[in-house]
């Protein structure tokens, strides 16, 4: 249940649709919370200055529901449905930590002094950070793979949604970055084609990326 947004209190029964839309306008984001931090959605708006394809809607769950079967099925159901409503090209989900490892890395500081962190790849337009828990392909992401998706097993593979493929190559969230986990994660890498994909060891970027239409074009 919706029980806050940062520090202003919500109630679920009556919520307070324009304040919440006011403080998303202000700042171009917007977060709300259940009554504990483990719980949370946070909808980051795309900005004029920033890379063409860089708003993302994050939601947070605690990770111990993922064992629970009828979550998992709902969750699938829960992603597409977000996928269809925003036009998003993908949607990937995994551990906090699995996340950090793959989409963050950290680089010397332009100052000379230090390092800072960024992005190993700021939006879909420039490719896939990597293979995650669960990876909901959408139409661009498709047609690049091509006949490479289907090479998939089906036991990894399933159309979920018109126009989203899902490809799952462990059972849970909690099985990444075990051995197992992270051969499963190669395999796939291959098969769909490692230029993809970011490589985490020699720090490059993608050579083959989806084609995007302009985020003008999704306005509707």
């Amino acid at each position: 249940m919706p029980a806050r947004s940062l520090d202003e209190q919500i109630d679920p029964l009556r919520i307070d649709y324009d304040t919440l839309v006011a403080g998303f306008l202000g700042v171009r984001s917007l977060m709300v919370l259940a009554k504990t931090d483990r719980d949370f959605f946070l909808f980051s708006a795309r900005k004029s200055d920033g890379p063409p394809h860089v708003g993302k809607l994050t939601w947070a769950a605690a990770l111990s529901r993922a064992k629970n079967a009828k979550w998992r099925d709902a969750h699938v159901q829960q992603v597409t449905v977000l996928m269809k409503l925003f036009n998003s090209p993908l949607a990937v989900s995994s551990t906090s930590e699995d996340e950090d490892r793959k989409c963050d890395q950290l680089i010397p500081s332009p100052s000379g002094f230090g390092q800072r962190r960024t992005r190993t790849v700021r939006d879909p337009s420039e490719g896939l950070a990597g293979v995650f828990w669960r990876n909901f392909y959408g139409p661009p992401f498709i047609e690049m793979f091509g006949d490479r998706l289907n090479a998939i097993p089906e036991t990894q593979r399933r159309t979920v949604a018109d126009g989203i493929v899902l490809v799952e190559p462990y059972a849970l969230p909690t099985d990444a970055m075990t051995p197992a986990a992270e051969a499963a994660e190669q395999q796939l890498r291959e098969v769909l084609g490692p230029e993809c994909f970011y490589d985490q060891v020699a720090r490059t970027m993608p050579r083959r990326v989806p084609d995007l239409p302009h985020p003008g074009a999704l306005s509707s």
